[in-house]
C-alpha cells in the first residue's frame, strides 16, 4: 500500500471521527449537561488515539515507498547494464563491418588497378596483332599474285573450280544416300503399290472401245454432192445453219467433212446428213424436220448415256446438269480416246484403289467419274478442262474434296489423296496400250526428242526409247560416271523430260553403267 493510500486513509477516518463527534456533541447537547464532561474526556481520548494511529500509518507508508523506490532502482540499474551490453555488441558488430567493408575497397582499388594494366596491355597487343595482320595481308596478298601467277589462273577461278568439285562430291554423296534409300524402300512401296494397281486393273473387267469422233459422211456416190449442195447451195446453208457444222465438199471421192468444235452438234449434224441421204428428199423444210428430230434423239441419248453411268457405278445425288455433262462425253474423244468410256474406267479404277487402302469408294468412284466433265463444254469456256470442271462441280453443290480432285488432277503435286487416286487412275486408264492413238509424225518426233533429251548430258553413251516412248534407256561410260553419278543422272534426265516434254503417262528413265572384260583365246 502506497504512502498517499494511507494518509487518505487516516484522514478518512479522522474525518469520520470528527463526524462522529460533532453528532455526538449535537445529541449530546440535548441529553443532560452533566454527561457533557464526561463525552468531552472520551473525544479527547479518542482523538488521541487517531492521532497516534495517523502517525503509525505515516511511518509504515514511508517504510513501504521507500522499499518501492528501491526496488524500481534496482530493476533500471539492472535494464540499462543490460541495454548497454546489447549496445556494445552493436557497437562490435558494425565496427566489424567497417572494417570488412574497408577491406573490400582495398581489394576492389586493387582489381581497378589491375584491370586498367591489363587494358593497356591488350590495347597494346591489339595493335601489335593489327600490324601483324596487316603484314600478313600484304604477304598473303603477295604470295597469291605468286600462285596465280605460277598457277595459270586467279584465285575467282580457283575458288570456282573448288565449289565445283565440292558441288560434283556432294552429288556423289548424295547419289550414295539416294541409292541407299531407294533400295531399302522401293521393296516394300514398290510392291505395294504395284499390287494395290494390278489389282484395280484386274477387278476392272469392263469393255474398252477407242472411238474418235467421226467426221466424214460416206456417200453412195458423187452426183449426192450436188443434191446436198442444192440450187444456188440453199440445201448446204440451210443444213449448216440448223446444225451449226461447217460442210466441206471437195474433190474427195463419195465422202463429205464435217468441221466444227462441238462434238454433240457435229454428231447431230452427221446423223442428220445420213438420214437425208438414205432418205433421199432434200430440201430445206426437209431439213430442218430431219435435225430437230435428231436433236431430240440426241438429247435423249445424252440424257441416257448420264443416267447408265451413275447407275453402273452406283453413285446418286448428282445434279442433272452435271449428268448431261457426262452424257455429252459420249461424243468427246481425247487423243483418238473416247472420255466417256474413259471416266467410266478411271471411276472404276479409282473405287478398287481407295477400297485397297481404306478410303470411302462411293467417293473416290464419284471423283473419277466427274474427273473429265470439263471435257463437255471447252469449247464453249475457255481455260484447262480440270479448272473448268471444277468449277462446274462446285456451282452444282459437290462436295469440296471433290472439287479439289477434279482440280488438281492435272497438278504435279495434288493435295489430297483423292487427287492423287484420281491422277494414277487417270494415268493408268490413258497410258495403257491402245488405249489412246498419235499421229505418227507426233509421235516419231517424241521419241527423238526423249533420246535427244538423255543425249544432251556429259558422260552419256548411247540412248535409246522403248515401249513406245515409255521408257528411256541411257548406256553411260563407265570411266566417267559412277554408280553414284548414275543415280543423280536418271533423276537429272527425268526432271529435264517434265520440263520439256508434254507426254500422256510417265517415262521410265533407265540409266545402266557396266564393265567389260574383254580378252581372246588363240
Amino acid at each position: 500500500m502506497g504512502i498517499s493510500t494511507i494518509i487518505i486513509v487516516a484522514f478518512i477516518a479522522v474525518i469520520s471521527i470528527f463526524v462522529g463527534v460533532g453528532i455526538g456533541y449535537v445529541s449530546r447537547k440535548k441529553m443532560d449537561q452533566a454527561n457533557m464532561d464526561a463525552g468531552r474526556v472520551t473525544a479527547e481520548s479518542i482523538v488521541a488515539g487517531a492521532k497516534k494511529e495517523a502517525e503509525n500509518t505515516k511511518k509504515a507508508a514511508d517504510l513501504q515507498a521507500k522499499d518501492l523506490m528501491l526496488q524500481g532502482r534496482t530493476e533500471f540499474e539492472n535494464e540499462t547494464r543490460e541495454r548497454r551490453k546489447e549496445l556494445s555488441s552493436i557497437e562490435k558488430r558494425v565496427q566489424q563491418k567497417e572494417e570488412n567493408l574497408d577491406k573490400k575497397y582495398e581489394a576492389i582499388d586493387r582489381k581497378d588497378a589491375d584491370f586498367q594494366k591489363r587494358e593497356k596491355a591488350l590495347i597494346a597487343q591489339e595493335k601489335k596483332t593489327k600490324d601483324m595482320e596487316d603484314e600478313a595481308a600484304s604477304v598473303i596478298v603477295e604470295q597469291r599474285a605468286r600462285l596465280e601467277g605460277l598457277a595459270g589462273f586467279s584465285a575467282e577461278e580457283a575458288k570456282r573450280m573448288l565449289l565445283e568439285n565440292m558441288e560434283n562430291e556432294a552429288k556423289l554423296e548424295a547419289g550414295k544416300f539416294l541409292k541407299r534409300i531407294e533400295e531399302e524402300t522401293k521393296a516394300e512401296a514398290d510392291k505395294k503399290a504395284k499390287e494395290i494397281i494390278a489389282l484395280a486393273i484386274q477387278r476392272y473387267s469392263g469393255e474398252y472401245v477407242a472411238e474418235r469422233t467421226v467426221s466424214v459422211v460416206n456417200l453412195p456416190n458423187d452426183e449426192m454432192k450436188g443434191r446436198i449442195i442444192g440450187r444456188e447451195g440453199r440445201n448446204i446453208r440451210a443444213i449448216e445453219a440448223a446444225t451449226g457444222i461447217d460442210i466441206i465438199i471437195d474433190d474427195t471421192p463419195e465422202a463429205v467433212i464435217l468441221s466444227g468444235h462441238n462434238p454433240v452438234r457435229r454428231e447431230i449434224a452427221k446423223i442428220s446428213l445420213e438420214r437425208l441421204i438414205t432418205d433421199g428428199r432434200i430440201h430445206p423444210s426437209r431439213i430442218e424436220e430431219i435435225v430437230s428430230k435428231v436433236e431430240a434423239e440426241v438429247a435423249q441419248s445424252i440424257n441416257e448415256a448420264g443416267e447408265r453411268a451413275i447407275f453402273d457405278t452406283g453413285l446418286h445425288g448428282i445434279h442433272k446438269e452435271i449428268q448431261k455433262l457426262i452424257g455429252r462425253l459420249k461424243f468427246r474423244s481425247s487423243y483418238a480416246q473416247n472420255v466417256y468410256s474413259h471416266s467410266m474406267e478411271v471411276a472404276f479404277i479409282c473405287g478398287i484403289m481407295a477400297s485397297e487402302l481404306g478410303l470411302p469408294t462411293k467417293i473416290a468412284r464419284r471423283a473419277g467419274l466427274l474427273h473429265d466433265i470439263g471435257k463437255a463444254v471447252d469449247h464453249e469456256i475457255e481455260g484447262p478442262h480440270a479448272a473448268i470442271g471444277a468449277d462446274i462441280a462446285k456451282k452444282y453443290g459437290e462436295a469440296p474434296r471433290i472439287v479439289a480432285a477434279i482440280g488438281q488432277h492435272h497438278d504435279d503435286n495434288p493435295e489430297s489423296v483423292l487427287g492423287v487416286l484420281v491422277q494414277a487412275a487417270d494415268t493408268l486408264s490413258a497410258a495403257r496400250p491402245g488405249a489412246r492413238r498419235e499421229m505418227l509424225e507426233s509421235y516419231v518426233k517424241r521419241l527423238d526428242d526423249l533420246e535427244k533429251i538423255a543425249k544432251s548430258f556429259s558422260g552419256v553413251e548411247k540412248t535409246y526409247a522403248l515401249q513406245a516412248g515409255r521408257e528411256v534407256r541411257v548406256i553411260v561410260e563407265n570411266q566417267s560416271i559412277s554408280d553414284e553419278a548414275a543415280v543423280v543422272l536418271s533423276k537429272d534426265i527425268a526432271r529435264k523430260i517434265e520440263k520439256e516434254l508434254s507426254y500422256p503417262g510417265q517415262i521410265k528413265v533407265t540409266v545402266i553403267r557396266e564393265s567389260r572384260a574383254i580378252d581372246y583365246a588363240k
